[in-house]
């Protein structure tokens, strides 16, 4: 069995995916593997977060003992590489396959792990603690690395490039599932939260005075009548932007090769 403490002296290395798992004598409980735990800890994560998961309550939830999940994982942590694993397998590498050029590969691929990101709100602040190295995590980072690739960037530049639209994809992930969790959270939806948010500071005279200069954007905003519309619409926007950049830095390496040839 695999210790915390044991991966906590060399973290650079530790993942359940470079560690080589001793058999288990016997067998385990009847009606439970490892497809079933990483399912119903997932389920566990999006209802709950990742502060309130523990062995002994997944246990529970599953009917079983917490010595049962033993057979299958060492720790807490193992579960949480398998089940982050498994959602990387929600992003549609088919869909991207078939978008053609690597502009609209790019798009769908951002567009599947904002998706992502948004349905998993435990996922982003799991993202940077893992090596995430598994078999799905892999093949999407392999499509990424396929569509930055094909841009025509040097290859100096393209992770760059990569960390320019991808770093941007999770964190507006990150901040729109988060929003998310806290107007569930309120019993509100997003609409309604976000309603009774800016009331709360507009209705500020102090708050009112400061941000005298955000008020059109303010208004801008909430013009709209619907937060999932704003999210879209400046998310699509964002990645036109990125697009756009990328295609120019294209054109400048190959205005700059062009003229070292002369």
């Amino acid at each position: 069995m695999v210790k915390a403490a044991d991966r906590a002296k060399n973290p650079a290395r530790s993942s359940v995916w470079l560690e080589e798992r001793a058999a288990r004598s016997g067998g385990g409980p009847a009606g439970l593997d490892r497809d079933r735990i990483v399912s119903t800890s997932i389920r566990m994560l999006d209802e709950e977060g990742l502060a309130k998961l523990s062995m002994r309550k997944l246990a529970t939830e599953l009917g079983v003992t917490a010595m049962s999940l033993y057979w299958y994982v060492d720790t807490k942590d193992d579960i949480i590489e398998f089940a982050m694993d498994s959602v990387y397998g929600e992003v549609d590498l088919a869909a991207v396959d078939a978008a053609g050029d690597w502009r609209e590969r790019i798009r769908v691929l951002a567009l599947e792990y904002r998706g992502m990101l948004v349905r998993h709100a435990w996922m982003s602040p799991s993202a940077g603690q893992y090596l995430n190295i598994g078999p799905k995590a892999v093949a999407v980072g392999q499509k990424i690395h396929e569509s930055i690739r094909d841009t025509g960037l040097s290859l100096e530049r393209q992770p760059s490039a990569m960390s320019a639209v991808f770093q941007f994809v999770y964190g507006y992930g990150t901040i729109e599932s988060q929003f998310g969790r806290r107007a569930a959270e309120a019993g509100m939806s997003q609409d309604e939260f976000y309603v009774d948010a800016i009331k709360a500071f507009r209705n500020d005279p102090e708050f009112e005075e400061r941000a005298e200069g955000m008020k059109e954007l303010l208004d801008e905003r909430a013009s709209h009548g619907s937060v999932s519309a704003v999210w879209d619409r400046d998310f699509a926007y964002a990645l036109d932007v990125l697009v756009a950049g990328i295609e120019v830095m294209v054109a400048r390496e190959a205005e700059a090769a062009r003229d070292m040839e002369k």
